[in-house]
């Protein structure tokens, strides 16, 4: 089928589609009078269309050859199509002379387009391109002939989406869209200028950049308004010279084109930035229908179309829909209509007119679109000028509310005046008499303070709040001195008064909460601290702009408590929180250090003993540089390093730690503060492990004495200190004193809920246990321990390596051997990957191991004679080759050569009466060996 034949076919073909079955019938009939093989094609066409549903998939008029991929059109040569309208083709082009290397959009005719006509416009478009210079417009880069006298235009190549698919994909806000439409006003006010009309204004005409600006493309259907010569809009081949989604109707009916035909199509692009939709709702996208609903279909509002489409969505999409409806509802809906006016002479006479009512609309005045009623210019003016207007009636309300709250503040201000007097005559009568008590002898300082509650339940009886702040200043005295029990009472009876307050100020509720978790932390009361604390951290939050000291100290308390109960992610993120405030705006240095010393706590907490000691180091290097070593949370810095450098065997680094922590405690606090008392336990423990037995057991038993007597018998720190003492006497052979206090440590424990130190105490009172011969007991012991530090740090942790070690020798020395082996192996592979393979840790998890294998395998004595050759010094490193010594004689004995293990028994033994003289568990484990040894000997 030729194509003249198809243009003759097409809108009969068109027509009869949009007609019901029994018009289509009637028609075909009236035609078939007429031209009855016109009839004919038709109705076979028709049935192609109901029967198949790739019908006219492919043109029915084959392609005409022309221009493809890798030609040269004059100096460019041909890349790809870019795309092809009604009388052209754009490709895709770079020059091929190698003048210069530039990417360039090469226009041609469309391949069989002879008619002059068509050439004429075509050398027209040169002309017009080279009278457009704007940043909007497209450039025209280069024009000519090539050899086969095919004219071409070289224009900028834009790289660049439509403009509509640009907003729809990047969800641009209404703003942006607007900016964006601007600039296509701007470049077609720029033509208009030079008397060119676009005449096919849409958006793949109109490309936005990947910088965000809009490019306008393709003059060649534009119509010079100061030449006589006027091209048809039509060709002879039926090809219309416009895109009919965007023509105004005059351009449908082929009227006079004019500057106001660009307004309409302005008009089209509008509405479809506003609503991502056409103005028009087809029941079927045919040509016909589309110039009737041009011609005679007034469209839908903007808003109406976003309305309508927000009721066929659902979600969050929906309500965005609607909220864009409601801004374009009145003055764009009227401006959009306003462009698509039938009548040429009803729209904007000019696209600057456009512009300006746009740029009305988003200044809020009134727009000319829209009737100039009274109460709609007296709206836009108070919507322009609402927040004068606002802040005009704001400022009045506030003056009169200025005039009551004056009259308050002055009556707050008498109150609080005659409290402030009321405490600093308080304060100073109660000093007036310290140095005088009874017998002239002075008075102790917590007699002072008794004295002080007494006298401020007696002059301060109708003054509450001065009594509760009273209350807790002398709580804090009372806390700093370590005594918490007397604290917390005072506490709690601040509490009651401040539960009977209304006008109670926020700072002194977080300081009363804030002091009373503490100390309920240092009495081991983990779940009571946060439970009084956690229902007051909205308060906090609430308050952290105006509160920030009170609200940071409130984080921290909350924090540590949060830890103490085994939430360390909670606790984590209240120590950041209280970070950030003491850093920026407090700038507290001091509390800095506090938080670092926190989170510092929790990376020890989960094994992480590494980062654990870089915090506590780091923490102390900055406290010393920001204010000095003598200061009271050096002291907690101190004992944790010497905490973390006993649990990885650096004994003499760990008494270094704790001396000069204990030194400064007793010169800071006294002597018989519980950090002090608890520092000289865990000196006691030092002693312990250095052999000092004697030493030892004096330092804890006295400190014993005194941590009782302050925090009674029941706190964790009283449990430490029952532990160590058992382990005194475990190491110097008292079996049932030893069983007594390690009991007492661990019923402590279970009873505070105190997990981690639980897990400790668990692995020793089992092993003690074992030597006892009660192995069904030790056995389900170490196995809760197990279970414990699993939940603590997770399973693959070396922590859980060292009890796996433990529980290992615990089942060879009953004679598990098999369960022996497969315990020792996993314990070995935890601390290897945990600690390292150097690790002091590791050695004795290896140890164990080769001991066991010993039993069976002489090739594991070469792995216990290396580390009985260990380098390095320490108390570890020294009991570890010492073992090692013992459990290679014992191999060898097993394997009959007792008289030389005898020999190497007998030559250890009395070396450790040298380095050990008062025994202990190492000497009496050597001496069964040596025993054991001699009989197997006689055998």
């Amino acid at each position: 089928m030729d194509a003249e034949h198809w243009q003759r076919l097409s809108p009969l073909l068109d027509a009869l589609f949009e007609l019901e079955p029994d018009e289509r019938v009637r028609s075909l009939a009236l035609m078939r009078e007429e031209d009855p093989q016109l009839a004919t094609e038709l109705e076979a066409l028709l049935q192609l269309e109901l029967e198949r549903e790739d019908f006219l998939s492919e043109p029915l008029v084959a392609p005409l050859p022309g221009p493809r991929p890798g030609i040269e059109v004059g100096p460019y040569r041909l890349d790809r199509m870019l795309g092809e309208g009604g009388m052209g083709q754009v490709w895709l082009a770079a020059r091929s002379d190698g003048l210069y290397q530039r990417r360039v959009a090469l226009k041609l005719l469309r391949p069989g387009l002879a008619d002059p006509n068509l050439r004429l416009r075509f050398t027209r478009e040169r002309q017009i391109l080279a009278r457009l210079a704007h940043p909007h417009i497209a450039r025209l880069l280069d024009a000519g002939v090539s050899t086969d006298h095919q004219p071409y235009l070289a224009l900028e190549y834009v790289e660049g989406e439509p403009v509509t698919d640009y907003c729809r994909n990047r969800k641009v806000s209404l703003e942006a869209r607007l900016a964006l439409f601007h600039q296509v006003c701007a470049a077609v006010s720029h033509a208009h200028a030079n008397l060119i009309v676009h005449r096919d204004l849409k958006p793949s005409n109109i490309l936005v950049t990947p910088a965000g600006e809009v490019r306008l493309l393709d003059f060649g259907i534009a119509k010079l308004i100061d030449t006589e010569l006027a091209a048809p809009d039509q060709t002879r081949t039926g090809v219309r010279a416009f895109t009919l989604h965007y023509a105004a109707p005059e351009q449908v009916r082929g009227e006079v084109v004019t500057t106001m035909t660009d307004v309409y199509a302005l008009g089209v692009v509008l509405y479809e930035l506003l609503t991502d939709a056409k103005p028009y709702r087809l029941k079927r996208q045919t040509d016909a229908e589309w110039e009737e609903a041009i011609l005679l279909v007034d469209p839908l509002k903007p808003s109406q179309t976003l309305q309508r489409a927000a009721d066929d969505t659902v979600g969050p999409e929906a309500a965005a829909l609607k909220r864009r409806a409601r801004i374009i509802a009145g003055d764009l809906d009227n401006i959009v209509l306003k462009t698509l006016a039938k009548r040429p002479e009803q729209r904007y006479p000019s696209v600057e007119a456009l512009a300006l009512d746009l740029q009305r609309y988003q200044a809020g005045r009134p727009v000319q679109a829209r009737p100039q009623s009274v109460s709609y210019r007296l709206r836009k003016y108070l919507q322009r000028h609402r927040w004068a207007i606002g802040m005009a009636v704001l400022v009045t309300a506030v003056l009169s509310t200025a005039l009551a709250i004056v009259a308050w503040q002055a009556r707050q201000a008498v109150q609080e005046a005659a409290r402030a007097q009321a405490m600093q005559a308080f304060v100073a009568s109660l000093f007036e008499g310290a140095g005088n008590a009874s017998g002239g002898a002075p008075m102790d300082l917590r007699d002072l303070l008794d004295a002080g509650i007494v006298r401020a339940d007696r002059e301060l009886g109708r003054q509450p709040r001065a009594r509760a702040e009273i209350y807790g200043v002398i709580a804090r005295i009372r806390h700093g001195l370590g005594d918490y029990r007397e604290a917390q009472d005072l506490l709690q009876r601040q509490t009651g008064i401040v539960a009977t307050l209304t006008d109670l100020p926020p700072s002194l509720r977080l300081e009363s909460a804030t002091q009373r978790g503490a100390t309920q932390l240092a009495l081991n009361q983990h779940q009571a601290c946060v439970n009084g604390m956690q229902p007051l951290l909205d308060n906090a939050q609430r308050e952290q702009a105006q509160l920030p000291v009170q609200v940071a100290n409130f984080y921290s308390q909350l924090g540590r408590c949060r830890r103490a109960n085994g939430e360390r992610n909670t606790a984590r993120l209240l120590f950041e929180r209280s970070l950030a405030l003491r850093k920026d705006p407090l700038g507290d240095d001091v509390g800095v250090i506090e938080n670092l010393f926190d989170l510092a706590n929790l990376h020890g907490d989960s094994g992480d003993s590494a980062a654990a000691m870089r915090g506590y180091r780091g923490a102390l290097a900055q406290l010393r540089q920001e204010v000095g070593e003598r200061h009271p949370l050096a002291i907690e810095l101190q004992q944790r390093i010497g905490m973390l450098q006993r649990e990885q065997s650096n004994i003499a680094a760990a008494g270094e730690a704790f001396d000069a922590a204990l030194s400064l405690s007793a010169e800071l606090l006294g002597e018989r503060h519980p950090t002090t008392l608890e520092l000289r336990r865990q000196r006691g423990g030092v002693y312990m492990e250095q052999g000092w037995f004697d030493a030892a057991e004096r330092e804890l038993e006295s400190a014993n004495r005194q941590l009782v007597e302050r925090l009674g018998d029941k706190h964790a720190d009283v449990g430490r200190s029952f532990h160590t003492l058992g382990m005194v006497a475990w190491e110097r052979g008292e079996l049932q004193a030893a069983q007594r206090d390690m009991k007492r440590a661990v019923t402590i424990w279970r009873a505070t809920h105190s997990r981690e130190l639980l897990a400790r105490g668990l692995v020793d009172y089992a092993q003690l246990l074992h030597a006892q011969g009660r192995q069904r007991e030790a056995m389900t012991l170490i196995a809760e321990a197990r279970d414990l530090r699993v939940q603590l740090v997770g399973k693959d942790h070396q922590r859980v390596g060292d009890i796996d070690r433990i529980y290992g020798e615990l089942l060879a020395a009953d004679g598990h051997h098999a369960e022996a082996l497969e315990r020792l192996t996993q314990a070995l592979r935890l601390t290897r990957d945990g600690y390292g393979p150097a690790h002091v840790r590791t050695h004795v998890a290896e140890l164990a191991l080769a001991r066991e294998q010993a039993r069976e395998n002489v090739a594991a004595l070469a792995r216990i004679e290396a580390i009985a050759v260990l380098p390095g010094k320490g108390n570890e490193t020294d009991r570890l080759r010492w073992q090692a010594r013992a459990y290679l004689a014992e191999a060898r004995c097993r394997n009959g050569l007792a008289v030389q293990a005898r020999s190497e028994l007998d030559a250890l033994e009395a070396e450790l009466r040298v380095a050990l003289p008062e025994g202990g568990r190492l000497p009496r484990e050597v001496a069964a060996i040596r025993d054991a040894c001699r009989v197997l000997a006689k055998r």
